[in-house]
């Protein structure tokens, strides 16, 4: 059974070459661009299986979803720009008996530029394939995952790689980025305030350094924790604001 494969980007160049290569033998590859500035487009072009559409970037879940509209197979493995597939996940995926009421998860190794990251980035498993005829993405507009309800879901054997950082300053970027969209999506829905915002962020630092054992990935555990802990504090501070903001409106 045939499976698309669709992946939305923005500004993704500096891996997505790697992403598209290890899909060369998947027939449809859609890739759904989000206003990139960079060379996206470009190394779009040179691959034969991909499609490029542009569209406007509204929250991960609600973006994949309409992303994966554009699909020619309604079985989706959906991946993000900076991931790559070994060979050896590429072939049990080929391989699946896949079943609608089923959806598959993936086991994705983490790194930080090439280093695979052991401990506080360990390996996690991801529902990544699934039948968009039977369930979606979540309208989270962050920490978006597909909707398990009603379905079973079955572990592959094999791993993926994910190349999401390529410097600190990529951390900051995204540690920006992610709070405003964890803000703006429970604004109203979720209460904060800036005491909530400085606990959030210190005990992430701990659970990620001290309980995951960051401290034994080196120099690169602590870039992790410390982005941890200014992601989670910025993300209860922004919302705050935001819910001081919607209140005064309505005063």
């Amino acid at each position: 059974m045939s499976i698309s494969v669709v992946i939305i980007v923005k500004n993704g160049g500096s891996i997505l070459h790697r992403c598209l290569e290890s899909l060369r033998t998947f027939d449809d590859v859609v890739l759904y661009n989000n206003g990139s500035t960079d060379d996206t487009a470009l190394i779009a072009a040179s691959y034969l299986n991909v499609r490029l559409f542009e569209g406007e970037f509204i929250g991960f879940g609600p973006t994949k979803n309409t992303a994966a509209e554009y699909a020619k197979y309604d079985w989706i493995l959906s991946l993000d720009a900076d991931e790559v597939l070994e060979s050896a996940i590429v072939e049990e995926i080929k391989g699946l008996a896949l079943e609608a009421k089923t959806v598959y998860t993936l086991l994705r190794k983490n790194f930080y530029k090439s280093t695979e990251i052991a401990h506080c980035w360990g390996a996690d498993e991801i529902v990544r394939i699934y039948n968009r005829t039977t369930t979606r993405y979540s309208d989270k507009a962050v920490h978006e995952h597909i909707l398990t309800n009603g379905v079973s879901i079955q572990k592959l054997s094999h791993s993926f790689s994910h190349y999401p950082y390529q410097s600190i300053s990529e951390f900051i970027l995204k540690a920006d980025r992610y709070s405003t969209l964890f803000a703006e999506d429970n604004v109203g829905k979720k209460s904060s305030s800036p005491i909530k915002a400085f606990f959030s962020g210190h005990y992430s630092f701990f659970r990620t350094y001290i309980l995951r054992r960051g401290f034994l990935d080196g120099y690169m555990g602590l870039i992790i924790a410390f982005s941890h802990m200014v992601t989670n504090f910025y993300k209860y501070i922004k919302l705050y604001e935001m819910n001081m903001a919607q209140k005064k409106k309505t005063l």
